[in-house]
C-alpha cells in the first residue's frame, strides 16, 4: 500500500515535471534452494542482508518494497533509461561480494525486469507487468542480468499465452500426433531403431514448432502429461514393427527433465509397458545431459532399476551440456546421441571434426554406442562411418514420418 502511495506521488510529479520514472521488479536467484539446504532462519538473515545493502545503493526518495518471498520492487523517480541500466549494473556488481550468515559466506545473485514511464505505461499495474515481464526474459537469459521491457517481450509473452491455452485442449481436440524417424546402422545401412518426435497442428495456430511448445509445457507443468501420452501411443504404434525389423529394434522416446525428477516414474513406465505388452529390451529412454547432472545420485538411481528390467538409455545432445565423466561411467547407458550442431559443419570445421571424433573414441572406451543426429549429406555419413560412429539419424537417412509410411519402410527392408 505504501508504495502504490509513492507511486502516485511520484507519477503526479513526473508528469507535471515532464520527467521519466523507473520501476524495477528485482527476484534473488535460486533463493528457494537456501531455504531448503539451510533452512528459513538462515533465509530471513539473508533477506535482511539483501534489503540492508540495496538501502546503500540507494536515493533518499527511492522506494524499495518486498513483495512477497525473495521478490523487491523498487520504485526510481526523476529516472530516465540510462540512469536505470547504471544503478542496475550498480546493484548486480554489489552482490557479487558474498554474504556473512551463521558463519559461512553465501553469495546470491539478481534478475531484474525494467519498465519506464510513460513509454512503457501511464499507471502502475500496466509498468508492473511490463517489468515482470521484463524479469521473465532476464531469468530466461541465464539470470545474474537486467532487462528492459520492449513490446517484443509484449508480444512474446502474448504469444506464451496463446500456446499456453492452447495447448492444454490440444490432446482433447487430437490435435497432436507422433512421427517417427528412422535410425540407421551405418555398416548395414539397416534401420535399427525409430525415435518418436511429437507434432502439433493447431487449426487456427498452424504448425507448431515443438522447440517453441515444449519449453511451455515443461514451464506449466502439462508435460507430465504430454509425456504419458507420448510413450503409450509410440508403444502401442511400434508394438506391430517388432514383428517386421530385427530383434534388437529400438522406439526410442524422450523423457524431459520434469518426468525424469518424478519419484514414480519407473513404476509409471514400467506399468505402460505391461499394458501395452511391450518388451522392455525393445524400448530407448533419451535423457538431456541438464536433466541427469541435475541430480546424478537420484539419476544413476532410476536408470539401474529401469535397465533391470532390460530398458536401455541413451543420452540426446551430448556434448552440449556439463557432463561429469565420473558420473557418466557410473551411467548404465547404452548410447550417446551426437548433437547435430556439432555434424552439421564437421566435414569443414577442424573442431567440429575433433569433436565427434572425441565422442566417438570416448564412446568406445566406455563401451557406448553412438548415433549422430542431424545427418544431411552423404559426405557426413561417410565421414561418421571412418570415425567409427555406429548409427545415424538425419533427413540423408530418412525423414520424420507418419507410423504408416514407416512401416511401409521397414516391410521395404524386411520383405
Amino acid at each position: 500500500m505504501l508504495l502504490l502511495e509513492h507511486f502516485d506521488y511520484a507519477l503526479m510529479s513526473a508528469e507535471r515535471d515532464r520527467t521519466q520514472l523507473c520501476l524495477m521488479f528485482i527476484d534473488l536467484d535460486h533463493f528457494k534452494n537456501i531455504n531448503d539446504v539451510l533452512g528459513h532462519s538462515t533465509g530471513d538473515e539473508l533477506l535482511i542482508g539483501v534489503a540492508n545493502r540495496f538501502l546503500t545503493l540507494l536515493r533518499p526518495q527511492d522506494t524499495l518494497s518486498r513483495q512477497g518471498g525473495d521478490e523487491f520492487a523498487l520504485l526510481v523517480p526523476n529516472c530516465e533509461a540510462d540512469s536505470a541500466t547504471r544503478l542496475a549494473n550498480r546493484l548486480i556488481q554489489a552482490f557479487n561480494l558474498p554474504f556473512e550468515i551463521a558463519n559461512q559466506e553465501l553469495t546470491i545473485t539478481l534478475s531484474i525486469g525494467i519498465s519506464v514511464h510513460p513509454e512503457d505505461g501511464r499507471d502502475f499495474d500496466s509498468l508492473s507487468k511490463q517489468a515482470d515481464i521484463a524479469l521473465y526474459r532476464a531469468k530466461e537469459a541465464g539470470r545474474n542480468g537486467y532487462r528492459f521491457f520492449t513490446s517484443e517481450m509484449q508480444t512474446h509473452s502474448n504469444r506464451v499465452m496463446q500456446i499456453d491455452s492452447a495447448l492444454r485442449k490440444a490432446l482433447a481436440n487430437e490435435q497432436l500426433q507422433l512421427v517417427y524417424q528412422p535410425q540407421i546402422d551405418l555398416k548395414t545401412q539397416k534401420i535399427v531403431g525409430a525415435e518418436a518426435l511429437l507434432r502439433w497442428y493447431h487449426p487456427e495456430l498452424g504448425q507448431v514448432s515443438p522447440a517453441e511448445f515444449i519449453p511451455i509445457a515443461e514451464e506449466n507443468g502439462l508435460i507430465l502429461t504430454l509425456g504419458d501420452w507420448v510413450l503409450r501411443t509410440a508403444l502401442t504404434t511400434a508394438k506391430p514393427w517388432l514383428a517386421i525389423a530385427d530383434a534388437d529394434f529400438l522406439i526410442a522416446v524422450n523423457l524431459s527433465a520434469l518426468q525424469f525428477r518424478q519419484a514414480g516414474l519407473a513404476d509409471c513406465v514400467l506399468a505402460t509397458l505391461k499394458d501395452r505388452d511391450f518388451p522392455p529390451q525393445n524400448l530407448e529412454l533419451e535423457l538431456t545431459e541438464r536433466s541427469t547432472m541435475e541430480n546424478p545420485e537420484s539419476a544413476i538411481a532410476m536408470i539401474n532399476t529401469l535397465n533391470q528390467f532390460g530398458i536401455k538409455f541413451s543420452i540426446d545432445d551430448f556434448g552440449t551440456g556439463y557432463s561429469s565423466l565420473s558420473y557418466l561411467k557410473r551411467f548404465k547407458l547404452y548410447k550417446l546421441k551426437i548433437d547435430q550442431s556439432f555434424v552439421r559443419d564437421m566435414t569443414e570445421d577442424p573442431e567440429d571434426h575433433a569433436i565427434v571424433r572425441t565422442i566417438i573414441t570416448m564412446a568406445q572406451s566406455l563401451g557406448l554406442i553412438t548415433i549422430a543426429e542431424g545427418v544431411e549429406t552423404k559426405a557426413q555419413c561417410d565421414l561418421l562411418f571412418e570415425l567409427g560412429c555406429n548409427e545415424s539419424q538425419g533427413y540423408f537417412t530418412g525423414k520424420p514420418m507418419p507410423a504408416e509410411e514407416f512401416t511401409q519402410l521397414l516391410k521395404l527392408q524386411n520383405p
